[in-house]
């Protein structure tokens, strides 16, 4: 009853938006994936690439339930910008909107809804309030149904509904009389139904395809007709279905009989026009089909599948990101119980990953050198995959496999990039499978895209580790501790690929009642900015140890860039805290301003005198300004990644930055370093690095 119904409430979404096909996706149960449940006027199979999609894939579903909002895509080009493998894998044109399906803060799933694109602003489509009003229609039905104790999640498989007939004959005589005027016409016609099955074909549409009417009804064209199977055939016959919209193209029936193809979607299937024409017409409409694939054809919806999986390893930065992204897709297309990837380390097989069910046979592995017989390393050896119908025939090959009740077929592929070894993927299933020569040429493919992306991610988990022992080298391991003072310092750096930069902060004991803290940021986001900052915060740290004033410091820092002449500029705020006298002197260099929180709560950014970015001038001087520190005082020093935010003033930022530690309650400086970092993390993506240094004036009750 419960999936009756909302196979209902999917049919009125469409019908009362005024869309031509949409999707239900339901929340796995361990609420990080969406699966997809049900599809209405689209067959499922289009829809393969996300039968499990992630909560932080970034495809339409996804981010709709992501950001708790409505996802609208309204022309194809938008499409393909924001969302290039969703494109990939469903290359038409069309537009789509993606609603969250939520009740109060609960995420049940999307709803997705298709309609035909335009590349025209504006172009009419359906209503953002009535596509909304479907979702929460959804939201309510789910919820109802959790709210009896059984929740409706997804099902073992995605469902295509059953598509009505677009117009009802009254009598036997009309339909008679509807055949006969097509059988009268020159042209040949038949029409599809959405699974891309004939249902009917005139006899004259028979003839010029080469093929007789009982054979042909209830086939598909790409299936039963042996010049039809190249997959550019479906790939038309898909682009009307999914954008509902008329389209052409001619293709030659061998040996030299060319056609002209003309296809009319609507809402029950496609009606095809066939009309014999010459190889000159061919410019006029699509590319020419002028071949077919030797042997079994590979199935389109396998063709995209590895298009999409291509698109999502493009993505992928680390090994783990590899491990997701691979399991993912294959668990969900080729229905496995469980994908694991090794990696070669120090000549032997180590387990990267696995999902989905243990597997024994990987204990045996897990560790095995390169020379072993282990499957996952023989086809290393051999560059050749391996594919076992049943544990059968597994124990025959390598007969140490330890049984396993629940699993009984399997894959073995070499995964081997730029012609040396990289590791194997394994494919688990529990039941016999026969692979099909398609199957394991996809799967061979996959092997080949996965190794490539395998060998990027530990090269970038490499280099990532490296950059993190040198950032960890040039910043300060910790901060001193001094009676009177809670301090707290976070650095978070930006760049992907590299996670090193040119932000420094440090906290420097003068003696037993001053310290000196200072903070800064060189340009660039790289090795280069990195070694200089080093070199900047040694020079600043080595003048504030002698007891150099704010203004004495940075004037030496500045001569001593200005002679090392890097090509670089730097901005650094320095701040002598005298904690007898609870006094601070500060000055700037060209750095942000800080941050003063009273004990009272209330904020002020210091209105400091500027001073030119150090490697300028070597004759500027840098004016200081001094400032009371009753306890409780809170002083927050930053670099401009901290605030940054696209499209924000600089000043409304550092505003925002105040009013934000005027909210936060007392607590320790760690906490509250954490949360800012935290805040600033969820409310915009950072384009650069963070360097954040908080000073706390303690008072006897202190946190």
């Amino acid at each position: 009853m419960g999936r009756a119904e909302l196979d209902r409430l999917l049919e009125s979404a469409v019908r009362d938006t005024g869309v031509h096909a949409g999707a239900v996706f339901l929340l796995a149960s361990d609420g990080q994936a969406l699966r997809l449940e049900v599809t209405a006027g689209m067959p499922v199979e289009y829809l393969a690439p996300w039968f499990g999609v992630g909560l932080s894939s970034p495809v339409p579903a996804a981010e709709a339930v992501r950001e708790r909002r409505l996802v609208w895509l309204g022309r194809p080009q938008e499409l393909a910008r924001r969302y290039p493998r969703t494109a990939i894998a469903l290359p038409y044109h069309y537009a789509v909107a993606a609603a969250p399906i939520l009740t109060g803060t609960t995420a049940w799933g999307t709803l997705l809804l298709f309609w035909p694109g335009s590349d025209i602003a504006g172009a009419a489509g359906p209503s953002p309030e009535r596509v909304m009003a479907a979702s929460r229609r959804l939201g309510r039905f789910l919820q109802g149904v959790a709210d009896t104790g059984h929740p409706l999640g997804p099902g073992p498989l995605p469902r295509t509904l059953a598509q009505p007939p677009a117009h009802e004959r009254t009598t036997a005589e009309a339909a008679l009389a509807a055949a006969g005027l097509v059988e009268r016409l020159p042209e040949g016609t038949c029409s599809l139904d959405f699974q891309g099955r004939f249902t009917y074909v005139s006899a004259t549409a028979a003839e010029l395809l080469g093929g007789t009417v009982p054979d042909l009804i209830g086939s598909r064209p790409w299936q039963s007709l042996s010049w039809c199977t190249d997959p550019a055939f479906e790939d038309r016959y898909r682009a009307a279905v999914v954008s509902r919209q008329p389209g052409s193209f001619t293709a030659m029936r061998p040996p030299d009989r060319w056609l002209a193809f003309e296809l009319y979607p609507d809402a029950s299937g496609v009606s095809v026009r066939i009309s014999p024409t010459g190889p000159g017409t061919a410019s006029r409409a699509a590319p020419a089909v002028t071949g077919a694939l030797r042997g079994e054809p590979i199935s389109l919806g396998e063709v995209y599948q590895v298009l999409h999986l291509a698109a999502a390893l493009s993505e992928a930065v680390g090994v783990d990101d590899v491990v997701d992204l691979v399991s993912d897709e294959l668990m969900v297309a080729y229905r496995a119980q469980s994908v694991a990837l090794l990696a070669t380390e120090d000549g032997r097989m180590r387990v990267l990953g696995c999902r989905g069910r243990r597997l024994r046979l990987l204990e045996v592995s897990d560790g095995a050198p390169l020379t072993s017989p282990a499957p996952a390393a023989r086809v290393l050896a051999t560059g050749m995959p391996a594919f076992f119908a049943t544990f059968d025939e597994l124990a025959r090959d390598y007969p140490p496999a330890p049984r396993q009740e629940d699993m009984h077929a399997w894959a073995f592929l070499p995964l081997i990039a730029s012609g040396h070894p990289v590791g194997s993927c394994v494919l688990a299933f529990d039941r016999p499978h026969a692979f099909s020569d398609n199957q394991r040429a996809v799967l061979t493919a996959f092997a080949g895209l996965i190794a490539q992306a395998l060998e990027r991610a530990r090269l970038y988990d490499t280099r990532t580790k490296l950059a993190q022992t040198l950032q960890a080298a040039l910043l300060p391991d910790s901060l001193p501790e001094l009676p009177g003072l809670d301090v707290a310092a976070r650095y978070l750096p930006s760049v992907r690929g590299m996670d090193i930069g040119g932000d420094f902060f440090d906290l420097v004991r003068v003696d037993d009642t001053a310290v000196a803290a200072f903070i800064g940021d060189v340009e660039g986001h790289n090795v280069a900015a990195a070694a200089l900052m080093g070199r900047i915060r040694y020079s600043v740290r080595a003048h504030a140890a002698g007891g150099a004033t704010p203004a004495q410091a940075l004037e030496q820092a500045n001569r001593r860039l200005v002679e090392l002449d890097p090509g670089r500029f730097a901005s650094c705020l320095y701040a002598h805290i005298d904690l007898v006298r609870r006094r601070a002197v500060l000055a700037t260099a060209g750095h942000p301003p800080p941050v003063l929180r009273r004990p009272d709560g209330r904020t002020e950014v210091l209105p400091l005198q500027p001073g030119l970015l150090l490697g300028i001038d070597p004759e500027a001087d840098y004016p200081c300004t001094e400032i009371p520190l009753t306890p409780g005082t809170v002083l927050a020093l930053y670099t401009d990644g901290l605030v940054e935010a696209a499209g924000v003033d600089l000043d409304d930022a550092m505003a925002g930055l105040a009013a934000q530690l005027a909210r936060a309650r007392p607590q320790p400086m760690d906490k509250l370093a954490t949360a800012l970092i935290d805040h600033a993390r969820r409310t915009a993506p950072r384009t650069d690095d963070i360097a954040l240094l908080l000073i706390m004036l303690a008072t006897a009750g202190s946190p």
